[in-house]
């Protein structure tokens, strides 16, 4: 990897991050037609800490596109037979078909953090998965696949911060598990292990693109600019569609209300 941890971003005014936003996921659409009119295969990958804002950015890149086009894999722990599979095979049945996009929230790099940290997987694992990834991801990319991987890295300091806000919203307490406040107790590890994880997966055919997600504004809006900077996508004009005029009546007539049941109005009652 290259380059040097910049200084903090000054918090985006909020009328500044939406305007750009927008102009942002009105190109992703564009990517999504492309990548069904050309069969491509887009695959995303969003790695980083436990509240580093994965799931933040994940889920304005997904807001306006068609999910028979782009879908979010997140996998739950393996089970017991998958335990005993070779280990990216589980993850290959989620891989694209032409014309798709897969945003992976949190992918086979499992193995190289929450795995090796927490010793759910032998040392002899890790150190197979550190060879053998980089083949994989060749092997993808060889076979025409457009791979990207994002590291969202956020410092200590923020990280608590954001589990603490998580531990005051009772909508967002799901959000944080023992395995997150693991990540509290056990940082070093998990910076040593990201290291070497990085040693051995960047590389040129796959190379990995860090994002600094202290200001979650700004991470989003780097994020999604630099992959439309790195996919070869056009403008795929749309079909021609005029709304029909609506036929004269044939003499339909609506059941009485009283037949069928209604949801209560319970926003009428919110009207001072």
């Amino acid at each position: 990897m290259t380059g040097k941890k910049s200084a903090p971003a000054a918090r985006l005014p909020r009328s500044v991050y939406e305007r750009e936003l927008l102009r942002l996921q009105t190109e992703l659409v564009k990517v999504q037609e492309w990548v069904r009119a050309e069969g491509a295969r887009l695959v995303v990958v969003f790695e980083g800490r436990d509240a580093a804002g994965k799931g933040g950015v994940i889920k304005r890149f997904a807001e306006h596109l068609n999910p028979r086009v782009a879908r979010v894999t997140a996998l739950p722990k393996p089970t017991e037979r998958e335990r005993t599979q070779w280990y990216f095979q589980r993850y290959v049945e989620h891989l694209p078909a032409a014309g798709e996009i897969v945003l992976f929230d949190r992918s086979w790099y499992n193995r190289a953090g929450v795995e090796q940290v927490m010793g759910f997987c032998t040392p002899e694992e890790h150190r197979r998965f550190l060879h053998q990834c980089p083949i994989f991801e060749r092997m993808l990319v060889e076979d025409g696949i457009l791979l990207r991987k994002y590291w969202f890295s956020v410092s200590d300091a923020v990280q608590e911060e954001r589990f603490r806000r998580r531990l005051e919203d009772p909508t967002r307490q799901w959000k944080l598990s023992p395995m997150d406040l693991e990540s509290i107790t056990r940082w070093e590890a998990y910076s040593r292990a990201k290291d070497e994880m990085l040693v051995h997966t960047d590389i040129p055919e796959a190379p990995w693109y860090v994002v600094e997600s202290d200001e979650k504004r700004g991470a989003r809006l780097n994020m999604i600019a630099h992959l439309l900077s790195t996919v070869p996508y056009r403008e795929v004009p749309p079909p021609a569609i005029e709304i029909p005029r609506r036929p004269p009546s044939t003499g339909y007539t609506r059941p009485p209300r009283d037949l069928q049941t209604y949801v209560p109005d319970h926003a009428a009652g919110l009207i001072p």
